[in-house]
C-alpha cells in the first residue's frame, strides 16, 4: 500500500528482456535505498514492483507481461526518469490517499495550460476507467496522488472521457509530471474505494 506522495525520482539504468518479460534496474538518489530489503515493494510511476536485487544504490525488479500490457513500463529505456515511493508503514503519515500500486490502465495528456502558478493538465482516459473518476475525488497519475478538477464524458460511442487536474509548483518540482506534454502516456490508478463500492452494489 502507498499514499501517492512521491519521495524521490530514480533513473532507469537498463531494461533486459528475459523469456517474454523484462528485468529493469533503477538507480535511486544517494541514501534513498537505506533500510530497503529484498522482497520490499517500491511504487515506480505508480506501479508496485518487488525488489529482487540491491547493488550500488540501485535496485532491480521483474516486470511481468501483464504489467507491460497495462502500463507504460514497456516504453522505458535507460535514462527514463521514474517517480519512486516506498511502501507505507504503520504509523506513516497518509498525505495522499490509499494507493495499491496496481495500475488500472493508461491515460494520455491532451492539453497543458498555465493556471496562475499551477499547471492544469487534461487527460484522455478510457471510458471503462472514467466511471471511477469523480469531480474532487482522488486519482493516481504516474504514482502521484491528485485531486480531480472535473470529468467530461464525450459523445456516446467515443472510446475516451477527459478529466483534468492542477499541478502545484511543489508537484512540478519533485515529480516527473513537470514533463507532461500533449501525447505523453501516463499510468492511472483509480480510487480503490470506488471499485469496492461498485462491487458491493452489484454493478456490472
Amino acid at each position: 500500500m502507498f499514499t501517492g506522495i512521491v519521495q524521490t525520482i530514480g533513473t532507469v539504468t537498463r531494461c533486459v528482456p528475459k523469456a517474454g518479460d523484462v528485468e529493469i534496474a533503477i538507480a535511486a538518489p544517494a541514501g534513498y535505498l537505506e533500510g530497503t530489503a529484498l522482497g520490499d515493494s517500491i511504487a515506480c510511476n505508480g506501479c508496485c514492483l518487488t525488489v529482487t536485487q540491491l547493488v550500488d544504490g540501485a535496485f532491480t525488479a521483474d516486470v511481468s507481461r501483464e504489467t507491460l500490457s497495462l502500463t507504460t513500463l514497456g516504453g522505458w529505456e535507460a535514462g527514463s526518469r521514474v517517480n519512486l515511493e516506498k511502501a507505507l508503514r504503520a504509523g506513516d503519515a497518509l498525505g495522499g490517499h490509499y494507493v495499491t500500486g496496481h495500475v488500472d490502465g493508461i491515460a494520455t495528456v491532451v492539453a497543458v495550460t498555465d493556471d496562475a502558478r499551477s499547471r492544469r493538465v487534461e487527460f484522455a482516459v478510457p471510458v471503462k476507467l472514467a466511471r471511477y473518476i469523480a469531480r474532487k475525488g482522488s486519482v493516481t497519475v504516474d504514482g502521484v496522488s491528485l485531486t480531480v478538477n472535473g470529468v467530461t464524458d464525450l459523445a456516446a460511442g467515443t472510446p475516451d472521457a477527459h478529466f483534468d487536474v492542477n499541478l502545484v509548483p511543489h508537484t512540478l518540482d519533485v515529480t516527473i509530471l513537470g514533463g507532461c506534454v500533449p501525447g505523453k502516456r501516463v499510468n492511472i490508478e483509480v480510487d480503490i474505494i470506488a471499485r469496492y463500492l461498485e462491487r458491493m452494489m452489484g454493478a456490472s
